[in-house]
């Protein structure tokens, strides 16, 4: 969503390198992790107000009948496109903004790429709260899609490169922390505003004081040693690498940030050079991991709480109070992953949230299957299992798949392919979120329970994936990864041959 590796072609204050967790490197990552917190409130948000009466009734009349219609089927009452399109244009925008982004990341730096997500934001929010139709709302949304392409583009990065070594695990994943607490305030608005006339705009409206903060913060913080190295300013790049880290000899870091930005000179077309046969195995990991985190599920659940929980049977103001609990569940469940990553490694806690999540789903789905039928509404015993299980599923997903679904792709690529490499990374989230928010709906209505058995499939193959093809990247640092993970993992160590002629081709 995020100790992590450097991202930034070496060490980056590793064991032999002195560095300090000092004051300038935790407020920058508050502050540039605030951009999860707006994303977390974007996913968030649209559950809610797309079950909310007054915005129904604005904007998808024919919905709002459907949704008190008696008769109406349980599964279909909210199955409409114009509505699934509300949700799922930000991040049809987001997908072609992070081409964009990771551009600008790359010639302009990554402060500057944050502060342009900050202003997206901005803009959006000012033109979903003022929407008069349905055209101003999906505009808004386009705009909050774009924030969201440079924002999950340019501060990860922008984290994982100011953070020393044996704390970046940590710092990286508030990132992912902000977006579990962004979905969280999302909820919580919600509740409150769902009765009042006026509630889906004061949600919708919301969005402005994390936007605002991201904005303001973005003016204090500094820019990262590496992009300005990077972009030809070696002794402001020396200078701010001395403050960041709290003392003086930083010598041998620079020097490794130095050496690691001539390699990338060389490569004029990173993207090209991302389809050299010993780039494949990053690409081919960073991309899947992102396409498994949306086949979970978890969207369905952050994106439609509410509409989800008043298909069960949870009246209005229940359903956004389980949405609430799940949020709340979400958000302390990203703390384990926050302290445990270094501790169990990643291929644990994604193979252990693997089985974790199948017995939620699949007990679920016999759940909704048993007892859910057209018109009827779910036992309330089985209603509080349900929501029980949602929670573990929930749980699992936010100490695992959903922070190292941006954490790994953000530590396994070398400096010369960095930007072009997270940039697929976060196209493939952002493209299969689309799909999942456009079709969630639709599908609910047609597979009916059977959607959860649909992701139950989804999972037992990333569970596989994770403990047959996923090396163990834990302790490894960025300059060392291809020796000591690539070439000795069963699989990916065919993509490197020991003959330099040989290395590179398909």
């Amino acid at each position: 969503m995020p100790a992590v590796m450097s991202v930034n072609g070496s060490s980056s204050g590793g064991p032999d390198i002195p560095a300090k967790l000092t004051a300038q490197v935790l407020v920058c990552s508050i502050i540039a992790a605030f951009g999860g917190l707006m994303f977390g409130y974007d996913i968030g948000i649209s559950g809610g107000v797309t079950s909310m009466d007054e915005f129904l009734e604005e904007f998808f009349p024919h919905v709002y009948v459907k949704k008190h219609h008696a008769k109406e089927d349980n599964y279909c009452k909210f199955d409409d496109q114009y509505l699934q399109l509300f949700t799922s244009s930000l991040y049809l925008a987001a997908v072609v903004c992070s081409l964009f982004a990771s551009k600008c990341c790359k010639r302009y730096g990554r402060k500057l790429t944050i502060q342009l997500a900050s202003l997206f934001f901005l803009a959006g929010v000012i033109l979903t709260a003022c929407a008069v139709n349905l055209a101003m709302l999906i505009f808004g949304r386009l705009f909050l899609g774009a924030g969201v392409g440079f924002g999950n583009q340019a501060v990860p990065l922008f984290i994982s490169e100011i953070a020393p070594a044996r704390y970046r695990g940590g710092l990286n994943v508030c990132f992912q922390l902000l977006v579990t607490v962004g979905i969280l305030c999302a909820s919580i608005v919600n509740y409150f505003t769902a009765t009042h006339p006026h509630g889906w705009r004061i949600s919708l409206g919301g969005a402005a004081i994390p936007a605002l903060f991201l904005a303001i913060g973005s003016l204090l913080i500094v820019e990262t040693p590496t992009s300005l190295i990077e972009r030809g300013n070696p002794q402001q790049g020396l200078e701010t690498l001395q403050k960041i880290r709290g003392v003086q000899d930083v010598q041998k870091e620079y020097d490794e940030i130095v050496n690691a930005t001539e390699i990338a000179k060389q490569i004029k077309h990173p993207f090209k050079n991302l389809m050299k046969r010993s780039s494949r195995p990053q690409l081919v990991v960073s991309m899947v991991l992102q396409m498994f985190q949306q086949f979970t599920g978890i969207n369905v659940i952050m994106f439609y709480a509410p509409v989800l929980f008043q298909t069960m049977g949870f009246g209005s103001d229940a359903s956004l109070l389980s949405a609430v609990t799940t949020g709340c569940v979400n958000v302390l469940a990203t703390l384990v992953a926050v302290f445990g990553v270094d501790k169990f490694g990643r291929r644990f806690l994604l193979i252990e949230a693997s089985i974790q999540m199948l017995i939620a789903q699949s007990i679920t789905g016999g759940i909704l299957a048993a007892f859910l039928k057209s018109t009827n509404a779910l036992p309330k015993k089985y209603s509080y299992l349900v929501l029980f299980l949602i929670c573990f599923f929930v749980s699992g997903f936010a100490w695992s798949w959903g922070p190292l679904g941006w954490l790994i792709p953000s530590e396994i690529f070398p400096l010369e392919t960095r930007t072009a490499g997270f940039f697929c990374a976060v196209s493939m989230n952002m493209i299969f979120t689309f799909i999942v928010a456009q079709a969630f709906l639709t599908t609910l209505c047609h597979m009916r329970a059977g959607i959860f058995f649909f992701f139950c499939g989804w999972i037992v193959i990333m569970g596989i994936f994770a403990y047959s093809f996923l090396p163990e990247t834990k302790g490894v640092s960025i300059d060392e990864m291809n020796e000591k993970v690539w070439k000795k993992h069963w699989f990916w160590k065919r993509y490197f041959s020991e003959d330099p002629d040989q290395r590179d081709k398909p």
